[in-house]
């Protein structure tokens, strides 16, 4: 399924108190980024999601920032990441995308957190754009809903 065909995601309904979110943004490309965070943060508007934000260098940083602040004292119910990755001339692109997507998971996993990732992979800007744009399907919309849903079934089974 092409992003262009994708369909649009809705915002699950949450059990309890209104989840607090912590979106970790690595604006490098920072109107695909902002595309991506007005997206997310619709769709956390729609469960009365409290929403901070913060911004790294790059995607590289955006595991490590995540395991930063599970080491904080805030209590976050989930968290999103947000980022683009354009590929270049050299094998970089490669590392830059594995590592930080595998980082991502590894912290996730490890510490049990609902995690939604819109981490764009992608070959041109214009890819880029088509998955970060005002209308239509965005990708920062389905990680703020996949953090969501991950939030819900947490909540139903009492792993909170």
């Amino acid at each position: 399924m092409s992003t262009a065909d994708a369909t649009l995601p809705e915002a699950p309904e949450i059990p309890g108190a209104a989840p607090r979110i912590l979106l970790i943004r690595a604006p490098y490309y920072r109107g695909i980024v902002d595309g991506m965070t007005h997206a997310a943060e619709a769709m956390l508007r729609k469960v009365g999601a409290s929403v901070q934000a913060i911004d790294v260098a790059g995607a590289y940083e955006l595991p490590q920032a995540l395991r930063i602040a599970l080491r904080g004292r805030e209590h976050f119910d989930g968290f999103v990441a947000l980022g683009c990755v354009v590929r270049g001339e050299t094998d970089h692109y490669d590392y830059i995308c594995d590592t930080a997507m595998h980082g991502l998971m590894q912290v996730a996993l490890q510490y049990g957190i609902c995690l939604g990732t819109a981490l764009l992979t992608v070959d041109t800007i214009m890819q880029a754009e088509a998955r970060s744009a005002e209308t239509g399907p965005n990708k920062g919309a389905e990680a703020a809903a996949a953090c969501l849903k991950q939030i819900a079934l947490a909540r139903r089974l009492g792993a909170t």
